[in-house]
């Protein structure tokens, strides 16, 4: 997998629309994809000639994502994308899995057949993605699983929630993604975890759950070895 070092020319902006959160969401995603590597260095110049602004709204979207701990901030001198942090990912790890214990289990106390057909259309095309190694759209398709359990279970703002918090596991993810088997394996998963949810078995579709969300971090050694540059345990 090749990555980065400086960030491509971006999409126009959506004038009727503030131009920070833009900024911010656009930066935001290449840095999950890893578009944007960790140690890529971001000029808020550069950045601001490139998206036709002041380098105010860059600044307050750069803010943002130091807020979020996806770049280090260092004042009068540079903006670097940060290295992907184990303790922020574990921390992540732990938040979505207490929520997703209880979402699945709320589901699979109820039946509701729209959703579950609904779910299988996406794991449909979540293989369809995965044979064709469209990496990028899979992890699309794979947080739409997701979310929509979590609307569903009429709690989609903990969705934000986890997005807002899940950066640098989500890189994690990335970085695990292409190894031969990850994505039919996570196909896999969420068969198993919906057959759960169908079945009205929530201890299992709590097991699956376990066994799902646990798959990257048990690679941290390898990915390590793998990426050796991009990671801190801090």
């Amino acid at each position: 997998m090749k990555f980065s070092d400086a960030p491509p020319m971006p999409t126009r902006l959506d004038r009727s629309r503030h131009a920070a959160p833009q900024v911010f969401e656009r930066l935001r995603e290449m840095i999950v994809s890893l578009e944007l590597a960790p140690g890529t260095v971001l000029s808020r110049a550069e950045l601001a000639a490139q998206y036709g602004l002041s380098q105010t709204p860059v600044r307050d979207a750069l803010t943002k994502l130091g807020e979020e701990g996806l770049v280090d901030i260092y004042p009068q001198h540079a903006t670097v994308v940060s290295r992907i942090s184990v303790a922020s990912a574990l921390q992540a790890h732990f938040l979505r899995r207490a929520i997703e214990l209880e979402v699945v289990r709320s589901l699979a106390e109820r039946h509701d057949d729209e959703l579950i057909d609904r779910l299988r259309s996406t794991i449909a095309e979540q293989k369809r993605l995965s044979d064709l190694e469209r990496y990028e759209e899979f992890s699309l398709m794979d947080q739409a699983f997701h979310r929509q359990m979590y609307e569903a279970a009429a709690v989609p703002q903990l969705w934000d929630l986890v997005r807002r918090l899940s950066g640098h596991i989500d890189r994690l993810r990335r970085l695990h993604l292409p190894v031969e088997g990850k994505t039919m394996a996570v196909v896999a998963e969420h068969t198993e975890l919906l057959d759960a949810i169908e079945k009205g078995d929530a201890e299992a579709a709590q097991v699956a759950v376990r066994k799902h969300l646990s798959g990257t971090l048990s690679q941290i050694d390898q990915i390590r070895e793998s990426h050796p540059t991009f990671l801190t345990d801090h």
